[in-house]
């Protein structure tokens, strides 16, 4: 395995190492998003509206449940090590059913047995990705590297969704299963030739069982007095978070009006604060008062949220998108850099994998909640709710003493 020599003089984003896993893990996300407008297109296709909406369902429940065992196989075996395998699998998977459907018409099984095995890969890359940064780059330049990652994401989103609808136009869905397939392959010589700093042994494994380092993880968050708080403080803000922002605007759209084209805009707003957000963390490096900072942006950013549901026009709602974006990505962006430099290296991936649990498996939850409340009581009330239960995040930071005073290292 190739050895990281950090130059410490280096930023981030002019060190060759970092930047190959950026473009790496960006390429990838890139696939992704061809790989989850393919799926969504042939399973529409395929059958009913029903039958499309289970089948882009199945991967969300491998993925909560192994999510917590896939933070322990990051830490036991190396996160670079695991992201590689997860991309090799998901290539194979993505291309081989993009071969049967050129020769077949499989049904929707092939595609929920795809989706199955996403979701269960996923359980183990995404602890893998988190824990990735902090064995390539030196402490002091996690924050910069969480900032590129958000932006990598971001430029992913806009970039993928277009490919991937472009793909299924020219080809269908076997050609956009394709790209996505080949996108991911493209990930794994670059993954290959990033170097890696050794860690010294963990003391929780002592040769211990994977349900021993999962306990001993979860003790770790637990006793720590920053990451205790700052795991409530992220699960809360996920919660009030999700709903609103997914099917809340939606519905919100519907209710006055705005169209197809409002809801666009309004997205595009929200799309554009939070790359801000992460363009300011990788110039920036580091930000003063991260923990303070972080709960006044979760403070602020939930007033917004509230805002929204009360905007009196597509122009003013677009404002208070972006404001909504630029405040949730920084609060976003901090308290992920946290999570990296409170961490110790060695349990960097159980870590992410409770931070990611509660984001990708609790918090989509949500959504039908957050629906079916509108519903019943229209848009403003649940809005209003939901930014109290985020802008509790904030006050969770504000009340635990080490998190507040947290700082990010120089």
């Amino acid at each position: 395995m190739p050895s990281a020599t950090t130059d410490p003089a280096r930023p981030a984003h002019r060190d060759g190492n970092v930047l190959r896993w950026v473009a790496a893990y960006g390429v990838s996300m890139v696939g992704d998003n061809v790989y989850y407008i393919a799926l969504s297109w042939a399973a529409v296709r395929g059958g009913s509206a029903a039958q499309a909406g289970v089948v882009m369902a199945v991967s969300a429940l491998p993925r909560a449940v192994l999510l917590l065992g896939g933070g322990v196989v990051a830490d036991r075996f190396g996160p670079r090590r695991v992201v590689i395998g997860s991309d090799v699998v998901r290539c194979a998977a993505v291309l081989a059913v993009a071969a049967l459907l050129a020769l077949a018409s499989p049904g929707l099984w092939a595609l929920a047995l795809l989706a199955l095995v996403f979701g269960t890969v996923d359980a183990v890359f995404l602890p893998a990705v988190g824990a990735l940064p902090a064995r390539v780059t030196s402490r002091d330049q996690l924050a910069r590297v969480q900032g590129m990652r958000g932006l990598a994401s971001r430029c992913a989103s806009v970039l993928g969704a277009p490919l991937g609808g472009l793909a299924v136009a020219v080809g269908g869905a076997t050609a956009a299963f394709t790209v996505a397939g080949l996108l991911i392959a493209v990930s794994v010589p670059l993954l290959v030739s990033v170097r890696v700093r050794e860690l010294p042994p963990d003391d929780d494994r002592d040769g211990g069982t994977a349900w021993r380092d999962l306990v001993a993880g979860l003790r770790y968050i637990r006793q720590h007095r920053v990451l205790a708080p700052l795991m409530l403080a992220i699960a809360l803000g996920d919660l009030g978070f999700v709903g609103p922002l997914n099917v809340g605007v939606t519905l919100l759209a519907d209710e006055r009006g705005w169209g197809a084209a409002g809801l666009g805009w309004v997205v595009a707003g929200f799309a554009t604060g939070a790359g801000a957000a992460a363009l300011l963390l990788t110039v920036r490096g580091r930000l003063p008062h991260a923990g303070r900072l972080a709960a006044y942006a979760i403070l602020a950013g939930s007033v917004a949220i509230g805002a929204l549901a009360h905007a009196p026009g597509v122009p003013a709602a677009v404002g208070i998108a972006l404001l909504v974006g630029l405040l949730a990505g920084l609060s976003g962006i901090l308290c992920g850099a946290l999570l990296q430099t409170q961490s110790d290296p060695a349990r960097l991936g159980r870590v992410t994998a409770v931070a990611s649990l509660v984001s990708l498996g609790v918090a989509p939850l949500t959504m039908p909640l957050t629906a079916t409340a509108i519903g019943a009581w229209g848009t403003g009330p649940v809005f209003v709710a939901s930014a109290a239960v985020c802008g509790l995040g904030g006050v969770v930071v504000l009340g635990a003493r080490e998190l507040r005073r947290a700082e990010l290292p120089r």
